[in-house]
């Protein structure tokens, strides 16, 4: 293990700052559950800021013992009629549990999850279903997208109900669980990164207004909502996470044999700081910084986890442009205070998120108005996130309002983004919904592979067409299509060529008009 002094660097605040959280795409705004009265414009940045920042018997008889024909024939009636009896229970045994289940099924099917706006049975959240017809018993288990789901309690007290509810039930058994860390995207991240579910930005973009501090109490109030939670520190410059958490061991460890780092932990979240790597404050040049803060990121063993929580340097120069092309942001919390200064600063942020296509610049708010009071301040500087001392105070209430924003939206982005581009075989088409948008389209996949503007099908310097039309035959298939960060979807052809394919451009190719799905009877 590598080990060193520890520096601590202080926080500073100011007297009041305004929180916002919102999607990570330009494609993928958050839609406000409960709309407000009023909305603060962005003309008045005194008062408030509003920003829009980062998708399932045969039967064995023994045969006829007869040495006579008649004693045979006798035999065989038997026989049939013992087969015909067996068989008749097992289809109604059958057809009984399949009825039960179509029961469980449709009052289950009740429950409408708010955020999908789709039942949970559609969802496919219901799993391990068990019926025991006989003694009116029901168990199954409830996998949710996240152990922080701010309602799994309500779903849990619904589901006893509705199949309660049913005459012949008598028993009820409801499990309660969530998917495994699964980003939407790993086979394309660096090993590192590859099992964690969301990954969110907390920037401000001006040094000084409570960015650390949201970062660090976000964390720690979605630890206690139940997620498996880590924070990364990327001021190499003035490392705040030192000051702000105490962990036990206090140093950054190496894994020998695998090279990577292993993250000290505090309260059960993980952490990592350049502040924890015994160096103290970075002194060195900008694209020095950025293959530390590479370093650090992606080579830590972070483990499963739903949530890694990335407290942004201040500014919009290398270290960030490297964060946000390296990191597939899920979304992004923008911290400011009402200073006109803090605003502008603000804004240069988020026009560097659009730019790089990780928000839609001044989108539907998602406002936390949070006073800073001195207990804030103070336990930013002792060690002890104000949301660990003080849960069930003004500033906890919050950030548990943030959190339960911050978890329903990065499901909303995951469900949208997994489904909006999806191939129909049957009618051998690519089928098109782009999030933020209610239009979908079909696209032909020879059209779409025909349409690639990579340099192996377009000379980068020329501009020259090196892929022609008929290269391509008319029949092609997809391989397969994943999600590639919040913008695009990565194709993989037949011929092993994997295509980058931008919701943009999907956009403007020429569309299927009149196609409907081919049902075939045998």
């Amino acid at each position: 293990a590598q080990k060193g002094p520890l520096l601590l660097s202080r926080h500073t605040l100011y007297p009041r700052m305004q929180i916002l959280s919102a999607p990570s795409s330009r494609y993928l705004p958050f839609e406000i559950s409960k709309p407000q009265s009023k909305q603060p414009g962005i003309s008045s940045p005194e008062k408030w800021l509003q920003i829009s920042v980062t998708n399932p018997s045969s039967s064995l008889f023994p045969a006829p013992r007869s040495s006579s024909s008649s004693s045979h024939k006798t035999s065989c009636c038997f026989t049939t009629r013992a087969a015909s009896t067996e068989v008749g229970a097992s289809e109604t045994s059958a057809e009984s549990r399949s009825s039960a289940e179509s029961d469980v099924l449709k009052a289950l099917s009740q429950i409408i999850d708010p955020d999908f706006g789709t039942d949970i049975v559609t969802c496919g959240f219901v799993k391990d279903l068990e019926i025991d017809e006989a003694q009116g018993k029901v168990s199954f288990r409830l996998e949710l997208t996240t152990p922080a789901c701010p309602i799994k309690d309500l779903f849990e007290k619904q589901a006893n109900e509705v199949v309660a509810g049913l005459p012949w039930v008598k028993n009820v058994s409801v499990t309660m669980s969530a998917q495994p860390a699964k980003p939407m995207y790993g086979a394309m991240l660096p090993p590192g990164l590859q099992t964690i579910s969301n990954i969110i930005a907390v920037s401000s973009c001006k040094g000084g207004v409570g960015k650390s501090t949201v970062a660090v109490n976000l964390a720690y109030t979605l630890a206690g909502m139940g997620a498996r939670v880590g924070i990364f520190d990327a001021d190499v410059y003035g490392p705040s996470l030192p000051t702000m958490v105490s962990p036990e061991n206090r140093l950054l460890e190496m894994n020998p044999e695998k090279k990577s780092i292993i993250p000290t932990e505090y309260l059960g979240v993980k952490l990592v700081s350049f502040g924890f790597a015994g160096q103290g404050r970075a002194i060195m040049r900008g694209p020095m910084v950025s293959g530390v803060i590479d370093q650090l990121l992606t080579t830590t063993e972070w483990g499963e986890l739903d949530y890694l929580i990335i407290d942004m340097p201040p500014g919009t120069g290398d270290i960030q442009l490297t964060l946000c092309q390296v990191v597939p942001l899920t979304a992004a919390v923008i911290v400011t205070t009402p200073q006109k200064l803090a605003f502008i600063d603000v804004a240069k942020g988020v026009r560097m998120f659009s730019k790089l296509k990780v928000v839609q610049q001044f989108g539907i708010p998602h406002l936390f108005d949070l006073p800073i009071r001195p207990t804030l301040s103070a336990s930013g500087d002792s060690g002890i996130p104000e949301v660990v001392a003080d849960p069930l105070g003004e500033v906890a209430k919050t950030f548990q309002e943030l959190g339960v924003c911050l978890v329903q939206q990065c499901a909303k982005i995951r469900q949208q983004v997994s489904t909006a581009v999806t191939y129909d075989k049957s009618i051998n088409a690519i089928k098109v919904k782009v999030p933020d948008s209610d239009e979908e389209f079909l696209l032909h996949p020879a059209t779409v592979r025909r349409n690639d503007r990579s340099a192996q099908s377009v000379d980068e310097w020329t501009g020259e067409q090196k892929l022609q039309y008929t290269d391509i035959p008319e029949d092609v298939e997809p391989e397969d299509i994943r999600p590639m960060g919040n913008y695009a979807v990565q194709i993989t052809w037949p011929d092993g060529f994997s295509q980058i394919a931008p919701y943009d451009q999907l956009q403007t190719m020429e569309r299927l008009v009149g196609v409907v799905p081919v049902s075939v009877s045998s």
